[in-house]
């Protein structure tokens, strides 16, 4: 039987979600859990791949088990014996041909950027103090939206098959209740390893003026890694979303 679980992470003590030899990872974590209140041994595939350092408020993964669970319960247990940075908030069965990777048809990131000193945000977002034109960026970050080859902001040497990508949606805004507080969105079907951090780090010099809207276009449709910026730091992106049919 096949059942998907929702979860969130901190991932600021992790390599990642994918599972690696000597490191520590949000899938090592959730399969030891598992396994031990299931009794068995249980992989769990997950919507995809995240970053050192980079956290989820929303995730989506599924696993196998060879005997129906109850579902309340197991969710229950999980949150007990599970690290303090994960934590899990539904679990339900599903049909047996789901897939939370190949299945999943959107999804979303949101990267956060405080502008004023902040010790509540220090984990959770890019602390950067330059002022920031936000119209520019936005400007910029239309571009996005009618390209589809992301060769320039993908870390080399990651076996990517294509650096095609969808993007249908990329925005940034002051949150309403903090005005220092920047918040990036985008969504896209799928995105390339390190790709979401380099456009924030090109992005940024667009609002600080280094770069004008239309040699951030240029270095978009140069497919040329070397020429984009410095990649953002990894505390302040999230997986917020993964969208299924």
């Amino acid at each position: 039987m096949r059942y998907a679980i929702e979860l969130s992470y901190d991932g600021g003590a992790y390599c990642g979600w994918q599972r690696q030899r000597d490191a520590a990872t949000v899938q090592e974590s959730l399969e030891k859990a598992l396994s031990t209140l299931l009794r068995q041994s249980t992989e769990v595939v997950g919507a995809g791949r995240t970053d050192t350092g980079v956290s989820a408020s929303y995730y989506v993964a599924h696993f196998d088990s060879r005997q129906a669970v109850d579902c309340d319960y197991l969710k229950y247990k999980l949150n007990l014996i599970l690290p303090h940075d994960i934590a899990v908030f539904a679990i339900r069965g599903v049909a047996d041909d789901f897939h939370a990777r190949f299945d999943a048809v959107e999804r979303e990131y949101t990267y956060y950027i405080s502008q004023r000193k902040n010790p509540f945000r220090r984990h959770s977002a890019w602390q950067y103090y330059v002022p920031l034109d936000v119209e520019r960026m936005n400007e910029a970050a239309k571009a996005l939206l009618e390209w589809d080859d992301f060769t320039s902001f993908a870390k080399l040497n990651s076996n990517n098959k294509t650096n095609i990508c969808d993007v249908r949606y990329a925005e940034w805004r002051r949150d309403a209740e903090d005005e220092s507080l920047l918040v990036f969105t985008i969504r896209a079907d799928r995105f390339l390893r390190n790709m979401i951090r380099a456009l924030v780090g090109t992005l940024v010099d667009v609002g600080r003026g280094k770069l004008s809207v239309e040699e951030f276009c240029n270095i978009l449709h140069a497919k040329d890694l070397s020429l984009s910026s410095s990649s953002a730091p990894a505390q302040g992106l999230f997986l917020s979303n993964v969208r299924y049919n």
